[in-house]
């Protein structure tokens, strides 16, 4: 007998568009492999959920991205009700959607990280908080939004800071120059290294990962044989630190102009990747060999609760 599955897609973050992308993509895919599919367009009405959830479905397929879906907060409904649903628990979800949480993590697993520091938008209004070029981004968003690279004599960056509304907290990173990588990973291994180069605009923002031509992606990344292993590595180790199950995405850059300390930098970790038709991971499965219907029946075959 069909597995029931209950497809969560929509959301309320700014990433709810990306979120019914992936979402219509991944049931399509299980109904083509004969899983019964129930797709919910989740809100913030908690009640109408639960209401969606009956009959109780066999598998949860967490399409949401950003926050509420990525972030421990759908996880920690399921894990009430003692429903499998795919991609990581409470906890690894938590730890990874808050950036400074996951970066002091990955400084104690020894893992190579950028400099920053988290600052309140009025105390940024003062003084820049270090030399420029530097990065401000929020602490708890996905997808790049919220996003700017500051460029020596750029000013304009205190406006956006002005109006600031994701939260109390602001990031502010040491860019670092060079290229943009992303690395997979599924269950316990990695599965392959991919370089995104923008076409759209000058850094892989939001319009560069959901428009069609927004980016190219170079999947095996063209890169020395050593650093590209290193990249797996990296992408592994911060999976395990951070306790993630299912796929998960690392981002990375790439400073091979010979001057930092270290070639790479591991960025973020995204519990969520997207599974729209220009996303990453698809990409990089399907290199090693997956499919994309194959990636996501083994994610609710893979399913589990900490519940």
């Amino acid at each position: 007998m069909s597995k029931t599955v209950a497809l969560l897609m929509g959301g309320w973050s700014p990433e709810r568009e990306v979120s019914l992308s992936s979402g219509r993509e991944c049931a399509k895919a299980l109904a083509d492999h004969g899983y019964r599919v129930k797709p919910i367009d989740v809100g913030r009405d908690l009640p109408a959920l639960l209401h969606a959830l009956v009959p109780r479905p066999d598998v949860v397929f967490n399409a949401l991205h950003g926050v509420g879906g990525e972030d421990g907060t759908i996880q920690g409904v399921l894990d009430m009700l003692g429903i499998p649903y795919t991609h990581s628990g409470l906890r690894a979800s938590a730890l990874a959607m808050h950036k400074p949480t996951a970066k002091n993590l990955f400084r104690v697993a020894g893992l190579p990280v950028a400099d920053d520091i988290v600052a309140r938008p009025e105390d940024l209004l003062i003084s820049d908080p270090m030399a420029a070029p530097f990065v401000v981004k929020p602490t708890n968003q996905g997808s790049t939004v919220g996003v700017r690279i500051v460029r020596q004599g750029d000013n304009a960056w205190r406006e956006e800071v002005r109006d600031w509304c994701y939260g109390e907290e602001i990031m502010v990173e040491r860019f670092v120059p060079g290229r943009e990588l992303t690395v997979a990973v599924l269950g316990d291994r990695a599965l392959g290294v991919c370089e995104i180069i923008p076409r759209s605009s000058s850094f892989y923002d939001y319009t560069a990962k959901y428009s069609p031509g927004g980016s190219e992606h170079l999947v095996p990344a063209p890169l020395p044989v050593r650093d590209y292993d290193l990249a797996l590595d990296i992408a592994l180790r911060a999976h395990v630190a951070l306790g993630c199950r299912g796929i998960s995405r690392a981002d990375l850059r790439y400073d091979d102009t010979g001057d930092g300390e270290c070639g790479l930098y591991l960025l973020e970790v995204n519990t969520q990747p997207g599974m729209t038709p220009t996303s990453l991971v698809p990409d990089i499965a399907r290199h090693a060999g997956i499919g994309f219907d194959e990636l996501v029946v083994w994610m609710v075959e893979n399913a589990a609760c900490e519940g």
